[in-house]
């Protein structure tokens, strides 16, 4: 087959990576690509909000498949573009990936569907949610309801953190027209995990559980983030959780869709929580996660290409996915500032890349690269994903932070913290790996 990825961040750079190396794959295009992604596939310059320059790219390749990354283009109906012209797409259609586009959309899916999850209401004016809040007397988590590169979360211990995080969603539109609409819900507390799993419409089959780490700094301090970092494979992720997860989430919600008339074909991403009183969810995401693919390809045996064509012809259906019994650490280096300043200082020369990809096991993906110069430079935020294979979380987590430091630019900042818990359970001999 020949592929279009579409999108130009770290998840992009992992799936074109994967997919170059799928043997039912010959080649793999990207728009707009990265300098990471450049070295596996040939990128094309154009933006991900162009969906007719996107569509008539598509045309020209001749590629049988388009692999839709980011969020936005989904929400926008880029899926709906290329199926209308019968160009085969992996991806929701903009009505599916609704379930990422509007958190109150996804809330009344999960109450249709039964599916476990914090109580929550939404509001369209500030006033009627600090009300809400001031009602509810305790900690709170606020969300804007649309897109917001994933920062649109606010965990609030108190009544002035919600009102806080309601008027800067609401009033000074930190957001854009995200954060019109504001989610209030409960805090709920306990381990998190996420679980992708492919969806053909009617087949759910899922990739193994990774864990990441939204909070820009360690032992999970500061704002909200797209991602700091993730692991894969999870301890927690049993098998019992694992199949509470299809049995009550993942199989409830693609059903569900399919009754509204909302047939989902992609990826379904569930952020689950392990509560005092059950698995719940925390939100679901309409595409592959990221950092999460960055530490979940890696361990991927199997062919991704065939799996994205099968689930994009209904055909899911008695397939496996395989992954080593590896385990794959990947930390995040960020850009000075993240996720706070506007705008991020950027431009700077990223040196010490080819020492740290030396090292085996060590995969490095570019998120906000540029060239300039002939000379690698930051772009934006989240810069970089460090991915390392180990024999366990322990030895991953060490490979990755040893390759982490040979990698720098001005300005650079990580967590240092990434999977370290997990770590040190493994080399106390507490847990297993599964």
């Amino acid at each position: 087959m020949r592929l279009l990825v579409v999108g130009g961040g770290g998840r992009e750079h992992a799936l074109a990576w994967t997919l170059a190396r799928s043997p039912s794959v010959t080649e793999v295009h990207a728009a707009p690509g990265n300098p990471g992604i450049a070295q596996v596939a040939q990128c094309h310059a154009v933006g991900l909000g162009d969906i007719g320059a996107l569509t008539d790219l598509v045309a020209h390749l001749g590629v049988d498949l388009v692999v839709i990354g980011p969020e936005a283009p989904l929400a926008a109906g880029l899926a709906d573009a290329l199926l209308d012209r019968g160009i085969a797409a992996f991806g929701p259609r903009k009505s599916g990936a609704r379930l990422e586009s509007s958190k109150t959309f996804a809330k009344q899916v999960m109450e249709f569907a039964g599916i476990p999850t914090a109580e929550a209401r939404s509001f369209e004016t500030a006033g009627q949610a600090i009300e809400y809040v001031e009602k509810l007397g305790g900690p709170v988590v606020v969300k804007a309801d649309g897109l917001a590169a994933g920062k649109g979360v606010t965990v609030c211990d108190g009544l002035s953190d919600a009102r806080a995080a309601i008027l800067d969603a609401m009033e000074q539109r930190r957001f854009g027209d995200a954060g019109s609409t504001v989610l209030v819900e409960e805090r709920m507390t306990g381990p998190e995990l996420s679980i992708l799993a492919f969806c053909d419409g009617a087949t759910v089959l899922p990739l193994p559980a990774a864990q990441d780490f939204k909070r820009s700094l360690d032992d999970d301090q500061g704002p909200n983030t797209g991602g700091m970092g993730s692991y894969s494979p999870v301890p927690i992720a049993t098998d019992g959780v694992l199949d509470q997860a299809m049995d009550q989430v993942l199989k409830p919600v693609a059903d569900q869709l399919a009754k509204m008339g909302r047939t989902y074909v992609g990826v379904i991403y569930a952020g689950l929580m392990l509560t005092a009183v059950g698995l719940k969810v925390v939100e679901f995401n309409c595409r592959f996660g990221d950092p999460e693919t960055q530490a979940i390809l890696p361990r991927l045996q199997s062919d991704l290409g065939e799996l994205m064509a099968a689930s994009t012809q209904g055909s899911l259906s008695g397939m496996k996915v395989s992954c080593s019994d590896r385990a794959c650490v990947s930390v995040v280096a960020a850009s000075g500032g993240y996720p706070e300043a506007d705008p991020l200082p950027t431009g700077f020369v990223i040196s010490g890349l080819e020492a740290a990809a030396q090292l085996p096991g060590v995969q490095i993906f570019h998120a906000a690269t540029a060239e300039r110069d002939g000379e690698l430079i930051t772009s934006g935020g989240r810069v970089l994903s460090v991915s390392a294979l180990g024999d366990d979380i322990a030895a991953a987590r060490s490979l990755a932070y040893r390759a982490l430091g040979n990698i720098s630019f001005e300005g650079m900042r990580y967590r240092t913290d990434i999977a370290e818990r997990t770590a040190r359970e493994v080399l106390s001999g507490s847990t297993r790996r599964r």
